[in-house]
């Protein structure tokens, strides 16, 4: 086994960095061309010159973050988002999956993304009717504390006190996000009978519907927060069907598109 000292690794990086090719220094040194080339790496990570090896700063606690669109993808998340991160992988990664019939939300989700994440790049993954718009941090563990092992619904699901503030302070983002990803606007219809007349109507609502009790929560809390008035139409499903309600979430979230 060949060892290379101080002066051979020294005198290789000087000719890398004027210039020479990574062979034809593995070739001058008898050195290998795989540690010529860790060694460039090296020595241009030191003089910062790979700003795409370098890991974008913690938007939360290195960076300002964007409150309204980080509520907007926290809804997003506790509704359709996970967070992965195997022995394969050396940084996580967060997906959400967005269906193909709504191309609003799949671009406001990347959106969003990019929005609290501005230092990283984001894609979208094609799955059978849906998309999963998706990007890998390291900073996911400080951003989403709700990650955990197993299924959101066997669980606890809490926010964390910094969190709920955040939330507060722009509850309807948090909203919309929530209702975007398990959620939806329907029209629903009745018939009378008046004056012996078969008449039908028709009236907006929305539905909200999710496994976990805890999110569930956290969703009636918020709509609380900003009066708007709801009911449990069975244990996992939230109905707001009264009219100066549904005209408020109207304003704030509106449909799909």
């Amino acid at each position: 086994m060949n060892f290379h000292g101080t002066e051979v690794r020294q005198k290789a990086v000087t000719l890398l960095r004027n210039g020479t090719r990574n062979a034809d220094v593995a070739r001058q040194f008898n050195i290998p061309l795989g540690t010529v080339s860790y060694w460039k790496h090296m020595d241009r990570a030191k003089r910062g010159e790979c700003p795409g090896r370098t890991q974008p700063p913690c938007p939360r606690c290195e960076d300002e973050l964007d409150s309204p669109a980080y509520c907007y993808l926290l809804g997003l998340y506790l509704g359709d988002g996970h967070i992965i991160q195997n022995r394969a992988m050396r940084v996580p990664s967060l997906s959400i999956s967005c269906a193909d019939a709504h191309p609003g939300l799949v671009d406001e989700c990347e959106q969003a993304m990019r929005s609290v994440f501005s230092g990283n790049s984001v894609c979208r993954v094609r799955r059978k009717g849906c998309h999963e718009v998706k990007l890998y941090s390291k900073h996911l563990w400080c951003l989403f504390p709700q990650h955990g092992p197993g299924k959101k619904h066997e669980r606890r699901i809490a926010l964390e006190p910094w969190q709920q503030a955040i939330v507060h302070e722009h509850p309807w983002e948090f909203i919309r996000g929530l209702i975007h990803s398990d959620g939806c606007r329907i029209t629903n219809w009745t018939e009378k009978t008046i004056d012996g007349v078969r008449k039908r109507y028709e009236y907006p609502r929305y539905f909200f519907s999710n496994l976990s009790g805890d999110i569930v929560r956290l969703f009636t809390d918020t709509l609380d927060h900003v009066g708007v008035e709801w009911k449990m139409a069975n244990p996992r499903n939230v109905s707001i069907a009264k009219r100066a309600a549904v005209a408020l979430v109207d304003t704030h979230v509106g449909p799909k598109y």
